[in-house]
């Protein structure tokens, strides 16, 4: 089987964003970035999808705040499971994960549908971890499956730690793309012919 790889960019005004994603991967997870807590999450979700994940990016946070490097890592992260994806001729294309961690319980469910759909639903989470602000998850989230063009539903069911509840929704969010991801035949899952 071709290695499922792909190296994307997007440079603006406001960011300088570079991925480099492998799916099957060896481990290999570096990132980039001067935002607080962000790159942990995307460890925990490159760690648990079983990718090689390099991300660079840089961004007006001094200027602005965090909004635009965050959105646009979730565009670019998107755009290369999009290519690695590729026709996605013979995925499992669906998954559904439950993550416990401690006190939390978080579930991710995605199809690789070609259909992008973002559902995100949390407990009251506190505004902030240190000085990164948890809205962002959401934009990250919506950026991502978006330009990955994948349905998924993400939700924390319950816990109180912000820090728990947001790591766990990222490793069941890599667990889901991994399984989802599964090649496990040699035709495009849909009675349609195309995703």
């Amino acid at each position: 089987m071709p290695k499922r790889e792909a190296q994307k960019r997007r440079i603006t005004k406001e960011t300088h964003i570079e991925v480099l994603l492998s799916l099957e991967g060896k481990g290999n997870i570096r990132i980039d970035m001067a935002i607080p807590f962000f790159p942990h999450l995307l460890e925990s979700l490159a760690f648990h999808a079983g990718w090689d994940l390099t991300v660079h990016a840089q961004g007006d946070s001094e200027r602005v705040d965090d909004h635009h490097t965050v959105e646009d890592v979730g565009i670019v992260l998107g755009e290369a499971l999009a290519e690695c994806l590729g026709e996605k001729k013979g995925v499992r294309r669906f998954a559904t994960v439950f993550i416990p961690m401690d006190e939390v319980l978080s579930m991710v469910s995605v199809d690789l549908s070609g259909r992008p759909y973002l559902v995100y639903e949390t407990p009251t989470l506190d505004t902030r971890i240190g000085s990164f602000e948890t809205q962002l998850v959401e934009e990250f989230l919506r950026a991502f499956t978006y330009s990955a063009k994948i349905t998924l539903h993400a939700k924390i069911w319950w816990g109180k730690n912000v820090h728990h509840c947001l790591e766990s929704l990222f490793k069941a969010m890599g667990r889901a793309l991994a399984e989802a991801g599964t090649i496990q035949g040699e035709t495009i899952p849909s009675t349609k012919g195309t995703l």
